[in-house]
């Protein structure tokens, strides 16, 4: 198989199953931290409150530049689909007219916050690698499946856009209002994972710290558990109302 065709292949595998990406980095994200933090350096603290707000502020940063994607785009472009390659347009405006992959932007930042928890440059290093190997195969399955679809148009803005490093100087107005109810929709999951991941680094911190702490109720537990009802009245008003 020519080299392109098995990039191509590898993408549209791994585009299939991309949000179980998130899970494996999740699992050996918290094997290393606790290998680093306990194990191999038992007497090093570094996840003190301060510090899992720095982490946090990179994740949220990465969970504006979804929110800002998502919201400004039509239906049936970007989102979380996962079955096939979805694109009824062309997104050329707004973010979009910036760089081309402003989602996957976003979910590297989401993860590196989470990367940086364990406090090692060297996992952080990994994760980059991990990373990028990863999503610039799916991003090349993309860019295949949009040339196909719209030709000489994918082709002249993607002449101009860059991938992933954005360019201020194409900027363009978004041709979509902001849609509040989409975000609520589609970004509210991240929101809790966000939150659900940081309470559990900082449960297990406590656990191998502070154990006598372990079911003590702190500004994490609460962040979590309001995030969590969030979700939940946010679920029910969709079933049972047209508000969402």
């Amino acid at each position: 198989m020519e080299l392109r065709k098995d990039f191509e292949a590898q993408g549209s595998f791994l585009f299939k199953y991309r949000s179980i990406l998130p899970l494996i980095l999740l699992a050996f994200t918290m094997i290393f931290f606790i290998y680093n933090e306990i194990i191999q350096n038992p007497n090093v603290q570094h996840l003190t409150n301060e510090y899992m707000v720095i982490c946090l502020a990179v994740s949220f940063f990465g969970l504006a530049i979804r929110i800002f994607t998502v919201g400004f785009t039509p239906k049936n472009t970007s989102g979380r689909n996962t079955k096939e390659q979805i694109a009824d347009k062309l997104n050329t405006t707004g973010i979009y007219s910036l760089v081309r992959h402003p989602l996957y932007i976003g979910n590297f930042f989401m993860w590196l916050g989470a990367a940086m928890l364990t406090g090692s440059s060297v996992f952080v290093i990994i994760f980059f690698l991990v990373y990028w190997i990863y999503y610039e195969r799916i991003m090349y399955a993309e860019e295949q499946f949009l040339h196909r679809k719209f030709g000489d148009s994918f082709i002249a803005w993607s002449d101009e856009i860059p991938a992933v490093v954005p360019d201020f100087n194409h900027w363009q107005n978004s041709e979509q209002a902001f849609n509040l109810k989409k975000i609520i929709k589609k970004e509210k999951n991240g929101v809790v994972a966000i939150f659900i991941l940081f309470f559990l680094f900082d449960r297990i911190h406590i656990y191998y710290n502070f154990p006598e702490k372990l079911f003590d109720a702190n500004v994490w537990f609460f962040l979590m558990a309001g995030t969590i009802m969030m979700y939940l009245i946010i679920r029910v008003l969709r079933k049972r109302t047209r508000l969402l």
